[in-house]
Formats: structure tokens, C-alpha cells, sequence
């Protein structure tokens, strides 16, 4: 154990002696390594989408699979749909429902839109008026030729005859009337590049140009028509993205200046820690784009969370060294002094919070796992930036400053005994003299409530989470129009979709079903998958009420007599569903008229089907799941239960399996790695233990905090707990190293926790300050998600610092009284006495 303590400490005085006795050569180094990640800049590119959180789960890959196989047979191999929702007094007047012909004209038009179909109230209203019209124009002229009252009497007899129109009115429909204040009518294009059409949407889509170019020409037709889909909802999400950093960089940076002028107090130290602070993040993103890695929403937690670590680090380097450069200690040595201590203590802190964002590697989404890899690299950057270039420039512009006389500004260390601050930090202290194990008792019985009550916290993935609030808050009518973010109105006109069209009837389900569908019994089998239907489902005399390929077979047999007979011959039990020959089934129903709609749940290899089943709208997303997945584990084939609200369930389960795991892999190893590196460092791995407790209290204020708000785990914030493992050991590592450097010269504990929380406490002080101010102002942010991130960091770090200063006290007094002087001494390796070590 002596052996590696000397090794450790041999490479500490290597890098000591190239910090102080080589800085230019330091700074050289630093600035070619980052001229080669400038190069990687933007290389990753930006996914804005939210699909990029579903592609991992198994629902939306038996999801893009029914897609695939199904939706293409209607809307072309690679298509997406636009919908015109149109408003008004009555959208079913003879005015409106030219418009809506002459919008949907327009858009056929253009070559560039890719226009296959479209379909609309006001399209079969004109067929209904002229049945031998065969283009958007002679509906047009139908139109145009009919009086007002011929116009409502076709509107009566057209949704009458076909109930499927119904759903595309809005619910104030009046039969009587003809009228209706809104509809919605769809345009499908062909799409080259493919689309998303599941629940998440993407920012790289094609149909993105394509509705925004439908938007400026629908716009020429009059009246109240919006146009919608996932391309318009992809491109809000990436400007919520934007203008909400637009809004809260300039106000994050202006106080973290602010904080950071008040830290440094020296325009020079300033200026140093400003760029190193900008040096981390190029070396990240730089990473980024070498790596092929996209900018996503999810990656906005790493700006946010490198300033954390990297304010931290450059007040820490720069107010130890201040401490040490005081009377004639030469610039050289107080470096030396300081680095010695800071090399170590920094190492400590990166290798825990890289442990802890690590700790991310294993959730079940690719996005999460990425943002563990950027966020431990980023970390292990602002190591070595802030631990080795940092204090490098510090010697070298030092020297310069002596040279040429240049004078300090402010050099003496936050936190110093004559200061109010330092005579408010050892708060602490004086309460471990008093009452430690009473303290000790008061803080795990509320650590164990507040986990008991932060255990409850609850995991949620919707798209809602990323789009803006329909009323902007009232604080951007005073934003400066340089920063003003731009105008919204997807949920606007998301919200208007569910108070207008709303019907509280029933919503979809889907079973993707694949195996050899041409055997006997598979058509029974799909069958008998419905009966007795879970209570989410919608119940039709004992049988869920389902449209798949044995519906489409019996509905033609009722309107084909051949057909009819067909499927007689081959029904043992006389249920309209064939037994034998279902090969011979399937091809004759292939070559009669319905086949579009077969192979709509069908494959024509016959090797994978679609059952869609009606389901309550009031239903849960809970619910539906659990009552589908019993349903499709029913089906004697392989069959996966999926869907949009199937999919978005199935996300939110791995975002709260995610959080949890991530947050035990990250306790345990950092609690394992602080037991080994004291072990190693000082001989005495009981400190890695002692270290725990205030990173636990953390974690367990934020989740009780958490649910006490509201705030669910999503994408986002399912990534807090183990975040705040990581900036809560940053605080707890800095105080119980500085702890053990002036314990081992000390007589008396209190001595070294008063000297400890005084000298290094006053750092994490500037340091909270900065960063709890700078990125508190995330809260701010136009995007909800974004919003509550950033208040979640922000607590992560008050809490981490108030239990640093609060409770590692109390728990180092106990840990001096009954481990290494007491009963427990046997637990340090080595000569742990204090007087002696």
C-alpha cells in the first residue's frame, strides 16, 4: 500500500513540476489538441426530433414494422400525411368548403409537394353533388353549381352514408344544420427519404420542407386553415430548442459573470477561468462531432452541467493557490502547493461524477447513453483543462505580471476568517461540537423519509414535454427583441384538435402478429385473441371490437356470394371465419376489390398481420398497455402489442427503469471508488464511506423535491438523480480532502473541519453561487423540459452544498471519535492516528 501511495504521489510531483516549471509548453500543448477538435465542430450535426427517444423500444419497432407493412399499401412505400384543420361559423357552408377544394388543389399542383392523395368532408360532399366527378376540379365546379340548400341536404346524405367522414368533423356537428365549425382534411405525399409517422417525430424528416411549403401556399387560399403534422411539430421543437437558449445563454451568462467577477475579483484570473471554461466545452462538442454524435435536446444538459464542474474547479484552483501565495511564497512554489493538493482532489471528483453519469451507459435508450459518454468525457476534459492548463496559465501570466509590475486586484481567498462568510461556514462545525449523534439521527431518519416519499416520483414521456406553453408567459413581453422568441402554435392547435374532435367514444389499439398466417388455425387463432375482452377494451356482444383481416374476409362475404361460398366450404365450425385452405382464402380475397383494404392488415407473403382494436378514450396509458400485452400474449404466433400510446408507455417505463438503476450503479461505484481511492491515497477507505452520506441526503432531497413539484422523470430529468451523484460528490470530495490534508497536521478535529470549511468551504461557496444562479435560469426556458432540468440542477447543487457544509461536519467529528481513534481504528489501513500520520 506504501508502494502505491509513492507511485501516486511521484506522478503528482511529474505533472507539478510541467504546471510550474514548464507552462508555456503546457499552454502550447493545450491550444494544438485544440485546434484539432475545432475541427470536429458541428460533425454530429442536430436531431430536433423526439423519435430519437422511441427507436430503441421494442412497441415502436413492431410500431415502424405495421407501418411498413401496412400503411404503405394506402399512402405509397414511403409517405406522410399533412392535415389542413380548417374553422369557422360553418365550415360546411358552400364558401368554406370551396376553400378547403381550392387549398387542396393548390397543393395537388405542385410538383415539388409530392401530392398522392387527398381526402376531405368537402371532397365526398362534391361527389355526393356530381358522382361522375373524377378530379379535384370537377368537385370544384359541383360546388360552385349548387345552391346553399343542395349543398346541405348532400353534407346530411354524405356522412349519413359513410360514418367514417364523422371523425374528421368536429363534435358541434348538427345533421340538421349541415354545420359544423371545424374539420380537418388530409393531404398524403410520397416521400423519397421516408418519414416518421409514430409517435416521436424527427427533425431530418422530408416532410418538414414540404409543410412548411405547404403553409405559405395554403395561406393564399383565405379563411382559417392551418397546416399540421409531425414535420411542422419537428420544426417547433428544434425553435423551442433554440430560442429558449437563445433567451437564457445571454441571462445565464450575464450572472455567471457576474458571480464570477465577484469570485476572481482580478481581471486576469477572470480572464483565465473564462477561457477555460470555453476551452472544455470546444474539447466536448469538438468530441462530439469526431464521434458522430448528434446535438439533441437531451444534450443540452451538457453545457449546463461543464459549467458546473468547470466554475467549480477554476475557483478551487485559483483560491487554494491564492491561499498558499501569500508573504514571500514565490508564484512557482505557491503552485506547487496548491496543484499537489488540488491534482489529487480533482482526480477524485472526476472519477466519481464520470462514475456517476457513466452510471447512464445502462438505460434501454440509445439518446441516455449517449448523453453518459459526452457528459463523462466532457468531465474528464474539464480535468484536465482546469487541473493542469489552468493553473499553468495562471503561473505563466503571474510571471509576466511580476515582470512588468502589473498589480493584483483582489487576491485574498474567499472565505477568510475576518470575512462574514467566513464566520458564517462553520455553521456546521459548531453543530457536530454540540450534538453530532443527535444531528446524525436527525438527518438519516429525514434522508429515509424524504427517499420513502421521492420514491414515488412518477415517469412520463409525451411530446407535450418539449412543446411550449399555448399562452407564452407574460415575462417575454419584456424580453429585448433581439431575444425575443418567436411565435407558437402547435399546441395552440394540438389543444384545439382535442377540444373540438374530442368525441369520448373510443380510441385504437394495435397487435402486430407474425408466423405462418397461411396454416389452418390462424385465422381462429387471431380470433379467439379478442374474446373476453381486459376492461380497456371496447366490448362488442363478449368480443373486442376489432377491424383485422378476418373482419375485412367477413365483411366481403357479405357483399361477394362467390366469395361467400368460398369461405363456407372452408368453415368447420360454421363462424365465418375459414379453417382449410386458407391460402386459396387469402388469393381470392387479393383479387376482388377489397384488396387494398386486406392487405391494410395482411401481408401479401401472408407471414404478418395488424389487429386493431377499439379501446376506451378514457382509458389509461397504464391500462391500455397492460389489457393489449394480455391480448397479444394470447395470439398462438409471436406478437408484440404496440402503438403510439403503447409506445410512449413503453418509453416512460425505461426512462423510471433508467433513473432508478443508474442511480444505484452510480451509489455503488462511487461509494466503491472513494473506499478504494482513500484506501489507496491516505489509507483509510472508511473516508470513501464517510464521503456517501451527504451525496445520499442529496439524492433524496432532489426526488422528494421532485415529486413534491410535480416534476416527473422524462428524457431530461430522468437523468437528475445521477447528475446529482455526480455535482453532489464534487462538493463532498473538495471538503473531505481539504479535511484529511489539515487532519493529518492537526491536534484537534475541530481545528481541521474550522480551517477546512473555512479555506475550501469558500470556494464551493462562490462556486454554488455562480452555479446555482447561472443555470437556474433555465427555469426561464420557453421549452418545459428545459425548464425543469434546469431548476433541478440548480437544487442538485444548493443541496449538494448545504449537505457538504451541514452534514459531512458531524459526520467527520464521529468518524475521528469511533473510527480513527476509536474502537473502529482498525478499519484505516495503516497509521491512521492523526498525531502520527
Amino acid at each position: 500500500m506504501d508502494d502505491i501511495r509513492v507511485d501516486s504521489q511521484r506522478f503528482v510531483d511529474t505533472l507539478d513540476s510541467w504546471i510550474v516549471d514548464r507552462p508555456g509548453r503546457v499552454i502550447l500543448l493545450f491550444l494544438l489538441v485544440s485546434g484539432l477538435f475545432v475541427l470536429g465542430l458541428g460533425g454530429g450535426g442536430t436531431d430536433s426530433g423526439t423519435d430519437q427517444f422511441t427507436e430503441d423500444v421494442p412497441a415502436e419497432q413492431a410500431l415502424q414494422a405495421v407501418n411498413d407493412n401496412f400503411e404503405r399499401v394506402t399512402f405509397g412505400d414511403d409517405s406522410g400525411t399533412t392535415q389542413l384543420i380548417q374553422s369557422g361559423a360553418n365550415v360546411l357552408s358552400k364558401p368554406e368548403l370551396l376553400r378547403m377544394l381550392e387549398a387542396q388543389r393548390r397543393l395537388a399542383d405542385k410538383p415539388d409537394l409530392n401530392v398522392e392523395r387527398t381526402t376531405s368532408v368537402a371532397r365526398a360532399v362534391a361527389r355526393t353533388l356530381d358522382p361522375s366527378a373524377d378530379s379535384i376540379e370537377d368537385e370544384i365546379r359541383a360546388v360552385e353549381r349548387s345552391t346553399p340548400g343542395e349543398i346541405d341536404r348532400a353534407v346530411r346524405t354524405t356522412v349519413a352514408d359513410d360514418p367514417g367522414l364523422r371523425a374528421l368533423l368536429s363534435d358541434d356537428y348538427n345533421a340538421r344544420s349541415a354545420s359544423a365549425s371545424a374539420t380537418i382534411g388530409t393531404v398524403s405525399h410520397r416521400l423519397p427519404g421516408g418519414a416518421s409517422e409514430g409517435p416521436g417525430t424527427s427533425g431530418s424528416s422530408p416532410l418538414t420542407s414540404i409543410q412548411l411549403r405547404a403553409e405559405y401556399i395554403v395561406s393564399s387560399v383565405g379563411g382559417d386553415i392551418t397546416v399540421f403534422g409531425s414535420g411542422i411539430t419537428s420544426e417547433e421543437l428544434g425553435n423551442v430548442i433554440n430560442d429558449s437558449l437563445g433567451l437564457v445563454i445571454p441571462a445565464a451568462l450575464a450572472l455567471i459573470l457576474l458571480f464570477l467577477i465577484v469570485a476572481y475579483r482580478d481581471p486576469v484570473d477572470l480572464l483565465l477561468g473564462l477561457v477555460s471554461l470555453g476551452m472544455a466545452m470546444l474539447w466536448t462538442f469538438g468530441f462530439m462531432g469526431l464521434a458522430g454524435i448528434a446535438f439533441s435536446q437531451l444534450l443540452v444538459a451538457i453545457p449546463p452541467l461543464l459549467l458546473a464542474v468547470g466554475i467549480d474547479f477554476g475557483i478551487h484552483a485559483i483560491n487554494r493557490y491564492r491561499e498558499e501565495h501569500v508573504g514571500d511564497v514565490s508564484v512557482r512554489e505557491a503552485m506547487r502547493i496548491a496543484t499537489d493538493q488540488l491534482v489529487v482532489a480533482f482526480f477524485i471528483v472526476t472519477g466519481t461524477t464520470v462514475l456517476g453519469f457513466a452510471a447512464n451507459l445502462s438505460s434501454g435508450l440509445s439518446s441516455i447513453r449517449e448523453l453518459g459518454i459526452v457528459a463523462a468525457v466532457g468531465i474528464v476534459f474539464t480535468f484536465f483543462v482546469f487541473g493542469v492548463f489552468l493553473p499553468a496559465t495562471k503561473v505563466f501570466a503571474d510571471r509576466w505580471r511580476e515582470r512588468l509590475g502589473v498589480p493584483e486586484f483582489g487576491s485574498a481567498a474567499l472565505g477568510s476568517e475576518q470575512s462574514l462568510l467566513g464566520r458564517v461556514l462553520p455553521v456546521g462545525v459548531y453543530i457536530a461540537r454540540g450534538a453530532p449523534r443527535l444531528f446524525l439521527v436527525v438527518i438519516l431518519v429525514s434522508t429515509a423519509v424524504m427517499g420513502q416519499y421521492g420514491a414515488g416520483v412518477d415517469s412520463r414521456f409525451t411530446q407535450d414535454d418539449f412543446l411550449p406553453p399555448e399562452e407564452p408567459p407574460a415575462y417575454l413581453d419584456h424580453v429585448p427583441e433581439p431575444f425575443r422568441p418567436g411565435d407558437y402554435t402547435v399546441t395552440e392547435t394540438t389543444n384545439f384538435l382535442e377540444r373540438k374532435f374530442q368525441t369520448g367514444e373510443e380510441d385504437t389499439t394495435t397487435v402486430y402478429v407474425e408466423g405462418p398466417l397461411h396454416q389452418d388455425y390462424a385465422l381462429e387463432a387471431l380470433w379467439r385473441a379478442g374474446e373476453d375482452p381486459p376492461s380497456s377494451f371496447v366490448a362488442d356482444g363478449g368480443h373486442a371490437r376489432e377491424t383485422s383481416i378476418v373482419t375485412v374476409i367477413r365483411s366481403r362475404a357479405e357483399r361477394d356470394p362467390e366469395f361467400a361460398a368460398l369461405v363456407a366450404r372452408n368453415d368447420r365450425n360454421d363462424n365465418g371465419i375459414p379453417d382449410d385452405n386458407l391460402r386459396t382464402i387469402y388469393a381470392a380475397l387479393l383479387d376482388s376489390p377489397a384488396r387494398d383494404r386486406a392487405l391494410n392488415y395482411i401481408t401479401d407473403d401472408y407471414t404478418s398481420a395488424r389487429i386493431v382494436y377499439s379501446v376506451e378514450a378514457d382509458a389509461s396509458q397504464e391500462a391500455v398497455t397492460e389489457d393489449t400485452r394480455q391480448v397479444a400474449d394470447r395470439v398462438r404466433f409471436e406478437a408484440t402489442a404496440t402503438g403510439g400510446v403503447i409506445v410512449l408507455k413503453a418509453v416512460s417505463d425505461v426512462i423510471g427503469e433508467s433513473a432508478f438503476r443508474s442511480l444505484v450503479i452510480a451509489l455503488v461505484a462511487a461509494a466503491a471508488f472513494l473506499i478504494l481511492v482513500y484506501a489507496v491515497l491516505e489509507g483509510r477507505p472508511s473516508l470513501g464511506l464517510v464521503n456517501v452520506l451527504p451525496i445520499a441526503v442529496t439524492v433524496a432531497a432532489l426526488a422528494s423535491t421532485m415529486r413534491y413539484l410535480d416534476i416527473p422523470f422524462n428524457v431530461l430529468t430522468g437523468t437528475s438523480l445521477s447528475i446529482a451523484i455526480g455535482l453532489g460528490i464534487d462538493y463532498s470530495a473538495h471538503l473531505l480532502h481539504r479535511f484529511v490534508e489539515e487532519y493529518d497536521g492537526a491536534t484537534d478535529v475541530d481545528d481541521a473541519l474550522i480551517e477546512t470549511v473555512r479555506g475550501t468551504g469558500g470556494a464551493l461557496t462562490g462556486s454554488m453561487l455562480t452555479t446555482v444562479s447561472g443555470l437556474g435560469v433555465l427555469w426561464l426556458a420557453i421549452s418545459p423540459i428545459l425548464g425543469q432540468f434546469g431548476l433541478l440542477i440548480a437544487l442538485s447543487v444548493l443541496y449538494s452544498y448545504l449537505s457538504s457544509i451541514l452534514v459531512l461536519p458531524t459526520t467527520l467529528v464521529l468518524w475521528d471519535r469511533y473510527v480513527a481513534t476509536g474502537p473502529g481504528s482498525d478499519l484505516a489501513l495503516g497509521d491512521a492516528d492523526p498525531a502520527t500520520d
